[in-house]
């Protein structure tokens, strides 16, 4: 995800934002004032963002100044000019306690915020890095409307106050909410990252003009969706004013495929990532001891399976043990700037012209994926997409609405390739999702469950058609060797080898069986002979070329002795063979899908066998199906003030 969330606590504040974030992520020096500590670190001042401002008294785009800071976040949650508003009661013969109430903005609290940190696609950043100055400002001008937008979805459709006994009630705040945006230019390692970190507070003021406090379980639930919203809006305002385009790029295998702008080296981006080296070695130890932790009485402590919640955990545990020191010395953008071009010519591999010409390059590329590849979104099939893989990269096959959106906003993202999409075209696929393709299974026992955003679906296709997630298996007797993959039984241990020399198995991940299954279901469409969905036939060829990585889009290998004839396009365009040439030079390991009839055939049969459980879920539900037909999700119901699932949660969608 390009969108991190952590909370705010008052503490925090004082320790660490004022400090470090607010200047750069750079050591402020003692006794120096927030402004002058900002000019020496280089970074822009704080601004104030959000709809809430004018409740406060206060105008999108001001300064942020120490003690407005202070006040709303280090102060658990008190008006941001709480100073001037004691003084001014005081001076008018109020007490001491009147005036400190007339600063406060409701009840005390001890998280006061959430810090949301900003950040583009690594190809975004770096030609924001290595190109011109108009360049430069295109891509900060995107990134700083995508965050707006983002937060106005987040205050629409996301924040709810929470109040009465237990938060019984819940409403969204009508005003709006208040966010304080940092910029920062730089990761730890020194290599170039825009973005920017947005202290969203969680005051919120109610109907009744009383203040409450937003839930911020609520916003942990919704970070994906916001990621892949942001994500979607920044690529396709600067694929639109620069002339680029994405391209769908596998960066771990198995893992779902990142968008990036076509036509930038994956050396470069290998270039920016030098912790992600760091990371991958410490996590390759972590699963050693994983794998081979025993207790006191020598029995293993773990499953030997490496699950995929597991990894996850140990990834984080990996990235706080190889996280480097902040910076040392400030300096400024141009500084910046010209080291990080010096450093990628010296560093990276990537030759000096290509980085000098990093935008001619990347535009290149996507002439030619544009000439080939035509945006065709048609919401049934890609409804089809984004229940399939929803249905499967979540837990038991069970999933909200949230994960639904997210996976519409890449399905899109995945589609356009840098085009901009028309508004609301992710909740049509979302409707469409629900009305055909879900099956609502809430057991509300709450009032709250009963709400739209808190329903819980599966999935109505026969689901023996489906890859489920199996269980890991027993841990293995000390003399087996752990099973290759968790469904099969542990085979014995070669002679002489201890634990932890065998290749560490891990369970696969979810998105590998999430393609899998979508292309089970489009493959049913496309082979059947009803292809009429209500009522009409859709373009299943020309949805899924317009899906489909540029790899398996590419020409065949031109015959040498009549390699001065023009390439056939097939739709009567021509293409530049120099920006064919720059899109090849560019290309990386491309997820792709070969289905032949006989893959499928096998597909059938390994899904069937697994399907089991997916059975038990229909029939508890089916007499209730029979009775009461689902209906789609209306305008209304996606606008209602709906609250949102509570527990724990950490910042990540299960199964995304």
């Amino acid at each position: 995800m390009t969108v991190d969330i952590r909370v705010v606590r008052a503490g925090q504040m004082y320790r660490y934002y004022l400090r470090e974030t607010v200047v750069g992520d750079g050591r402020r020096p003692a006794r120096t004032p927030l402004r002058a500590a900002q000019e020496q670190a280089g970074v822009p001042v704080g601004r104030w963002m959000g709809r809430g401002l004018g409740a406060l008294g206060l105008a999108p785009g001001e300064e942020v100044t120490e003690a407005q800071l202070r006040n709303l976040f280090g102060e658990r949650g008190r008006h941001p000019d709480a100073d001037r508003i004691e003084a001014d009661r005081l001076a008018q013969g109020a007490s001491p306690t009147e005036a400190y109430r007339a600063g406060a903005l409701g009840r005390r609290v001890t998280v006061t915020g959430v810090d949301f940190v900003f950040r583009p696609q690594p190809s975004i950043y770096l030609l924001w890095a290595f190109g011109d100055e108009e360049t430069r400002l295109v891509i900060e001008a995107a990134h700083e409307r995508a965050i707006v937008r983002v937060l106005e979805w987040i205050e629409d459709e996301v924040a709810v106050i929470r109040y009465g006994t237990r938060g019984t009630y819940r409403v969204r705040p009508p005003g709006g909410l208040v966010a304080a945006r940092f910029r920062h230019y730089e990761a730890r390692s020194g290599r170039p990252l825009l973005h920017d970190h947005l202290l969203l507070s969680v005051k919120g003021q109610r109907l009744d003009g009383k203040w409450g406090s937003i839930h911020t379980t609520a916003l942990y639930e919704n970070t994906v969706a916001a990621s892949a919203l942001y994500n979607e809006l920044v690529a396709s305002e600067v694929c639109e004013e620069l002339g680029l385009a994405t391209e769908p790029r596998t960066v771990t295998p198995g893992r779902r495929p990142v968008m990036e702008i076509a036509g930038v080296p994956h050396g470069l981006i290998r270039w920016t990532a030098r912790r992600s080296d760091q990371i991958a070695a410490c996590l390759a130890e972590l699963e050693h001891e994983y794998v081979t932790a025993v207790d006191d009485d020598g029995e293993p402590k773990f499953l030997p399976v490496v699950s995929e919640r597991a990894r996850a955990k140990l990834n984080t545990i990996a990235a706080r043990k190889t996280r480097p020191p902040k910076k040392g010395k400030a300096r400024s953008l141009g500084q910046l700037r010209a080291d990080w071009r010096a450093s990628a010519i010296r560093t990276s591999g990537v030759p000096a012209d290509v980085i000098s010409s990093l935008l001619e390059y990347a535009r290149a590329a996507a002439a030619a994926i544009r000439a080939r590849v035509a945006a065709v979104v048609d919401i049934v099939l890609a409804a089809v997409d984004v229940a399939a893989t929803v249905f499967v990269m979540n837990n038991g096959g069970r999933f909200h609405r949230r994960h639904l959106l997210a996976e519409a906003r890449r399905h899109l993202a995945l589609v356009l390739r840098g085009r901009r999409r028309d508004p609301g075209l992710d909740e049509e696929i979302v409707a469409a999702a629900i009305s055909t393709h879900c099956l609502d299974i809430t057991e509300p026992k709450t009032v709250r469950g009963r709400e739209a955003g808190y329903r819980l679906y599966t999935a109505r296709w026969p689901l023996s058609d489906l890859p489920a997630r199996r269980r890991p298996a027993p841990a293995p007797a000390p003399d087996r060797q752990p099973p290759a993959d968790p469904g099969e039984p542990p085979a014995h241990r070669p002679p002489g080898q201890d634990a932890g020399e065998w290749e560490i198995p891990r369970i696969p991940l979810q998105y590998e069986r999430a393609v899998l299954a979508g292309a089970v279901v489009r493959e049913q469409l496309r082979t059947t002979t009803a292809t009429a969905v209500r009522g009409r036939a859709y373009d299943v060829v020309a949805h899924q070329q317009a899906a489909m990585p540029e790899q398996l889009l590419a020409p065949e290998p031109a015959d040498p002795e009549h390699d001065d004839q023009e390439p056939k396009t097939g739709r009567g365009e021509a293409i530049d063979m120099t920006a064919l040439r720059a899109l090849r030079d560019s290309r990386t390991d491309v997820e792709a899908l070969d289905l032949t009839a006989e893959r499928l055939r096998h597909l059938q049969d390994a899904f069937t066998a697994a399907a089991g459980r997916a059975h038990t879920t229909m029939d508890r539900y089916k007499l209730r199906d029979d009775a009461e037909t689902p209906h789609p999700a209306h305008g209304d119901d996606q606008q209602a003030h709906r609250p949102q699932e509570s527990g724990p949660h950490r910042g990540r969608e299960t199964g995304h």
